[in-house]
């Protein structure tokens, strides 16, 4: 991608927008106005405000009648913040009506953010049994927030944490992550929707009972969705920066998330992923995820499945649901 005008396309809304000139200010259309048609060559394709283009050529008209101060003009006017929400519009950066976009319930998220404006809540109760005579419960949140077209904030947390072993019960509040993700580029037909995003883990949970770590952590992911066949697909590829005693520990984790439509508002996803060798004590794992999706309306889903380890060292028994709700658009009218 290269230019304003292609990051705009990058922003824009479906393939059919763009083979219908919502680029034409490309390279390639700007040489097209200089050959056969006037400075009103944006305006015709949509994108400049008719209101702007004639404020700005009755402003520079009485001072110049250089053709060329006008375009110049008119090009300032299309980089001010007001003309770029305007664009944003255009390409399909708003969407009405809100939807959720959940990335529960499968460990891989989607490379698609929530949408512009948006503040969206997931939340969940889980129970594993991660080894024998060990029980664990938790509940945890993810709140999102999508402050640009292509940027999302996100706020990951345990919210609550409990294990009971051979030593007893321990509670505690568990682990927050925070961190971005940015999409770079949106779906086409032969191209999948890209993204990448990078979290670190404020260390909240109590070392007691092996509960949390007490260390900083990190990850950076790069993300990939794509629609095939009525099957969509989420493939996440992160490498990890685990802190330990002696410094950090790496490792990567891969996965391949699917999901189909049943019937109605029902939907099958499943999933396949591991993670490859941390140290001495932690080795590489291989597991399932299978799960069923009910959305009750379009800014509400909820979801309920279990997991299943394919190799030692995996998850052994983990069951869980929840619920993705999008709360509301903070922008409201106020950015349309």
């Amino acid at each position: 991608m290269n230019g304003y005008w292609e990051w705009g396309k990058s922003y824009g809304g479906s393939e059919m927008e763009v083979k219908e000139g919502r680029t034409s200010c490309s390279p390639q259309s700007h040489k097209r106005h200089r050959e056969g048609s006037n400075e009103r060559g944006c305006l015709a394709h949509g994108l400049i405000p008719s209101s702007m283009v004639k404020f700005a050529l009755r402003a520079v008209r009485p001072a110049t009648g250089a053709r060329g101060a006008r375009l110049t003009l008119l090009c300032l006017i299309a980089s001010l913040p007001a003309s770029a929400q305007w664009m944003g519009k255009q390409t399909g950066c708003y969407s009405d009506p809100i939807a959720a976009n959940p990335n529960r319930p499968t460990v891989a998220n989607p490379a698609d953010i929530t949408q512009y404006g948006v503040l969206e809540l997931e939340y969940g109760w889980d129970r594993a049994w991660p080894a024998k005579g060990v029980t664990q419960t938790s509940t945890n949140g993810l709140l999102k927030f999508a402050v640009l077209c292509d940027v999302e904030l996100r706020w990951n947390t345990t919210s609550f944490l409990s294990q009971t072993d051979a030593s007893g019960t321990h509670r505690t509040f568990g682990d927050n992550w925070l961190g971005p993700q940015v999409r770079f580029y949106k779906q086409t037909k032969h191209v999948p929707t890209m993204a990448f995003s990078y979290a670190v883990k404020i260390p909240s949970a109590s070392t007691e009972g092996g509960l949390g770590s007490g260390e900083v952590d990190h990850q950076f992911t790069f993300l990939a969705s794509k629609d095939v066949v009525k099957i969509h697909f989420d493939f996440n590829a992160s490498q990890l920066w685990l802190g330990g005693a002696n410094g950090f520990d790496r490792n990567q984790e891969y996965n391949l998330a699917f999901s189909h439509a049943i019937r109605g508002p029902w939907q099958f996803t499943g999933e396949f992923y591991g993670d490859t060798h941390l140290n001495g004590t932690t080795p590489g794992f291989a597991s399932s995820l299978w799960a069923l999706t009910y959305t009750v309306i379009p800014r509400l889903v909820i979801d309920g499945g279990f997991e299943a380890g394919l190799t030692s060292g995996g998850p052994n028994r983990h069951v869980f649901i929840g619920v993705t709700y999008a709360i509301a658009n903070l922008y409201g009218k106020r950015r349309r």
